[in-house]
């Protein structure tokens, strides 16, 4: 059953990622963004007036005690993300909360307890399911038209210092492995439809000031036997972001976010995949018409565990190596 009422959906983070979400909410009917919370009251405020929102708040705790609130999309600082996942769902709030779920298995496998818990809808955005390049590959895929030999991806940044994508300081330190990682091995499992059976991860020097490693390399094998590389790097001096490279039994792809071209850089219009071009903007319908339809999401905490878990286990290996 379907439950047209206005979808009333609290907004937590103010930055760069937060504004996306915001103008994708926007563009939802039957939604409503009913305030917004970010690091300061201050900065809050300053964020709803750009967005257009009428209420700022200086907590998650306030939203999370407001009535008028049924939803909570959660686009704040790495280290909040399974704490604040846990107090939504125990305040009886939906909640989709940006990739990744938690920096460790123990806390995401809490925060899948609270889900199963409570019932309610709980979303990570593991965006790359949504882009329409990714979608249009897995349309294929499903129709029996194309199979994946292998994933060659790369994750770029350039972040020798600890800015956010705005170039402000961070309070908080991203990483490769949980945060960029996350979504390859998401993805590579999700499009092969297969599960991971090999994972192998070495690193490079751990930054003296950061304390993470800035150079990383990942391979991956699923049950299928299609392979994954992923190289990921925050030294590049070059473009930034993550670049796909699908070769599969019947052409090559090149998936660049919402974008997809051939192995020889052909454009390909991926216009009539969906009823948007914004990955962002298709992650949010999904997680509104799950709430809508009372049913689960895709990309919901239950669908994204073996990934965390994949992350887990390469994130030993890395420990132990560095041992010796």
């Amino acid at each position: 059953m379907t439950d047209d009422r206005t979808l009333r959906i609290a907004l937590a983070g103010g930055g760069a990622f937060g504004a996306k979400h915001a103008a994708a909410l926007r563009r939802i009917e039957g939604v409503e963004v009913a305030a917004v919370v970010s690091s300061s009251l201050e900065s809050a405020r300053k964020f709803a007036a750009d967005q257009g929102v009428g209420r700022a708040v200086a907590s998650l705790d306030e939203v999370l005690a407001m009535d008028d609130v049924d939803a909570v999309v959660l686009a704040t600082p790495t280290p909040l993300h399974a704490e604040q996942t846990l107090a939504c769902l125990d305040a009886g709030k939906h909640v989709q909360v940006e990739i990744p779920l938690a920096a460790s298995l123990g806390d995401a496998e809490a925060c899948l307890a609270a889900q199963q818990r409570t019932g309610l809808v709980a979303m990570v955005g593991h965006t790359r399911r949504f882009n329409p390049s990714h979608q249009w590959l897995r349309q294929r895929i499903q129709a029996g038209e194309y199979g994946i030999q292998q994933m060659d991806v790369q994750t770029y940044f350039f972040r020798r210092t600890n800015l956010n994508a705005l170039g402000q300081p961070r309070s908080w330190t991203d990483h490769l492995l949980w945060h960029h990682a996350a979504h390859t091995v998401d993805l590579f499992a999700y499009q092969t439809g297969s599960p991971i059976v090999q994972a192998h991860a070495m690193q490079g020097p751990i930054h003296p000031d950061l304390g993470i490693a800035m150079d990383m390399s990942i391979q991956l094998r699923a049950a299928n036997g299609a392979l994954c590389t992923l190289s990921l790097s925050f030294n590049n001096d070059g473009p930034l972001g993550t670049f796909f490279r699908y070769i599969g039994d019947n052409g090559t792809y090149l998936a660049r976010y919402d974008d997809l071209f051939t192995g020889k850089e052909e454009p390909i219009d991926v216009s009539g995949v969906a009823v948007s071009m914004d990955g962002i903007e298709l992650q949010d319908r999904e997680f509104v018409a799950a709430i809508r339809e009372g049913r689960e999401p895709n990309s919901s905490i239950a669908q994204v565990m073996s990934c965390y878990r994949t992350l887990a286990a390469l994130e030993e290996q890395l420990t132990a190596a560095s041992a010796f």
